[in-house]
């Protein structure tokens, strides 16, 4: 029996407050069309006390143990051919917890976790972050420059972010095709022409092995959902990384899923895009903010729609 806490729905997007892996469970098969998600950062950010929340681990065997269920979901669920994209990162370790001071494969323990059920390593990007920031932010040895000046052995490079595709074997059903080819290159305002040479010049943007232009601020405002005594962590993924994958990897109409969905983000994204969203959430107070954020999307999707209407209308006129 799936276990809903509560759930909302508007015209294109449907969002369960409860436990991925058991609303996941109560979908049907590949009736997915794209997955787009940041997962819990194993045992470095705790999100809610929650015994449930796969951020609530004892160490990365835990987590990796539970994350394995909602894979093996994501599997089942995903249409043949079709991608399962996550947002991560490689995460620090640390002498007090993890007994010395590098770096832990975070990324290929994931694309491993996928690949033991079935699904084929896909695509990747490297997000370029910058090193100062991280250095203000987390005062991380390697990154110090009194450590530079000191033994510089022990200094590293920052720590890029990268947007994982997994892709479930089979023939796609319903091709991703771009019939005009691209005319938007997600990050740059819309250009007001569309030709072969400015769609060639899209893509490879696109298919650049790494994106370094991503806009870091360039999210939802997630202050609202933080909870009095929330210690915590939240990050929302940038618009512009979720923007690129919805444009790569699913149609318009396509359902497209988002198990950990936090404020809401992905949904937010994939409704102005005219995909139709389902979300699950776990903790209340990002789940409440993303109802917020899809209905705020749902409207301007609406708004769009009526203003396109309106303008063939008036060339339907301008014709007569």
């Amino acid at each position: 029996m799936t276990k809903v806490i509560d759930q909302k729905e508007g015209k294109n997007w449907k969002l369960y407050h409860g436990d991925a892996v058991e609303v996941v469970q109560g979908l049907p098969d590949n009736s997915i069309g794209f997955t787009i998600f940041s997962p819990a950062f194993a045992s470095l950010y705790t999100y809610s006390n929650s015994d449930r929340d796969m951020g609530n681990t004892k160490n990365d065997g835990e987590f990796h143990a539970h994350f394995g269920f909602i894979v093996e979901q994501l599997y089942r669920v995903t249409k043949p051919g079709r991608e399962v994209a996550f947002h991560c990162m490689n995460i620090p370790a640390m002498k007090e917890r993890d007994g010395f001071i590098g770096l832990k494969d975070f990324r290929g323990d994931l694309i491993r976790a996928f690949q033991m059920r079935g699904f084929i390593f896909h695509s990747e990007h490297c997000i370029w972050k910058d090193p100062l920031i991280e250095a203000t932010r987390t005062k991380a040895l390697g990154l110090m420059h009194k450590q530079l000046c000191k033994d510089s052995a022990m200094c590293r490079a920052g720590i890029p972010d990268y947007l994982v595709a997994m892709r479930k074997p089979g023939e796609n059903p319903e091709p991703v095709a771009h019939e005009c080819g691209l005319s938007w290159f997600h990050g740059d305002d819309p250009p007001h022409v569309k030709d072969g040479v400015l769609s060639h010049n899209i893509w490879r943007r696109y298919a650049s092995p790494v994106w370094m232009d991503i806009r870091q601020s360039h999210t939802l405002n997630k202050n609202k959902a933080r909870d009095e005594r929330d210690e915590k962590h939240i990050c929302p993924l940038q618009l512009d990384v979720i923007a690129r994958g919805l444009t790569l990897w699913s149609n318009p109409g396509d359902v497209i899923l988002s198990p950990f969905c936090g404020i809401g983000s992905e949904g937010y994204q994939a409704v102005k895009m005219g995909r139709r969203f389902l979300g699950v959430e776990l903790k209340y107070s990002y789940y409440r903010e993303a109802c917020h954020y899809l209905k705020s999307a749902e409207e301007s999707q609406n708004e769009m729609l009526e203003l396109c209407e309106s303008e063939n209308d008036f060339e339907e006129e301008a014709m007569e």
